[in-house]
């Protein structure tokens, strides 16, 4: 898919741009790309000119909306196709999405990207070969890339969040120079892609999936032997479980979690918001 490469408002950019025009400005400087970067957009009657192009001033813009360009007006950054998939403003600029209204990424105390470096420093990427099973919108690569991955590997099953990989600026690009052709970035379901990957070929494993009511898969016995036999002795592994309440859902997952992966081969150990493993 190509990337974007127009604006992207929201609801307090688009009060931004418009309380400017009303004041008589001829000029607006601010991030039209949810923070990624800052630039100056020229404002004149008929509308807005942003890296040369000229967009209309935006109608009613909702809040907890993204919106693009789409070559005729501003329209909402979603897809309905059995779930609805949207992509969501937070309070730090690098968005989150959520599919059917449930977020998929915290964002409560701090930004998805600043949550997924420190689960990345705990497998230390660094040169390294890296599994990403679940790639979402991509900032466990993002910040693999940062630190310096040797390659990393990355499946996401779902098409409509590869379609938003492709608008989101914080989503890194597989074909950009800051990639380097590291970033690998596969559409397919990793339960069925897993066999294809050679024992012991990758040096760490970042396991990410759905919550466990809709992707039991992802937390089965058979699938941790499998990420056993891909990753090298000594290689390391951070699960991502949640916090589930153990009252409401009567099951204790991260426990659960960790006992499967001991079994599997790993050395377990409850870390951050989810389990910290390491091959035997």
């Amino acid at each position: 898919m190509s990337r974007y490469h127009g604006p992207l408002l929201t609801e307090p950019t688009a009060l931004a741009l418009l309380a400017a025009h009303k004041a008589g400005a001829d000029r607006w400087h601010g991030s039209l790309d949810l923070g990624f970067s800052e630039n100056t957009a020229r404002l004149h009657e008929g509308g807005w000119t942003w890296l040369g192009t000229t967009y209309p001033y935006p109608g009613k813009i909702k809040p907890r909306t993204i919106y693009r360009w789409d070559g005729e007006a501003f329209e909402p950054v979603s897809r309905f196709d059995g779930s609805l998939i949207k992509l969501v403003p937070t309070e730090w600029g690098v968005p989150t999405f959520e599919i059917d209204g449930i977020k998929m990424l915290p964002t409560s105390k701090e930004s998805p990207l600043d949550d997924a470096r420190r689960k990345v420093a705990l497998v230390e990427p660094r040169g390294k070969v890296v599994l990403d099973t679940c790639g979402g919108l991509g900032y466990f690569a993002a910040c693999c890339l940062e630190a310096g991955v040797n390659r990393i590997q990355s499946f996401e099953k779902n098409p409509d969040v590869l379609w938003l990989r492709t608008i989101n600026p914080w989503s890194p690009d597989p074909e950009s120079p800051a990639a380097g052709g590291r970033l690998h970035l596969a559409h397919g379901d990793v339960t069925g892609q897993i066999g294809t990957i050679a024992d012991a070929s990758v040096d760490a494993i970042l396991h990410d999936p759905p919550r466990f009511g809709i992707a039991g898969e992802l937390y089965s016995q058979a699938f941790y032997h499998e990420l056993a036999r891909v990753i090298r002795r000594g290689g390391r592994l951070f699960h991502y479980t949640g916090s589930p309440n153990k009252l409401t859902t009567g099951r204790d997952v991260p426990a659960e979690v960790a006992a499967r992966l001991e079994k599997a081969g790993f050395q377990a150990k409850l870390a951050l918001d989810g389990v910290f493993a390491t091959r035997r």
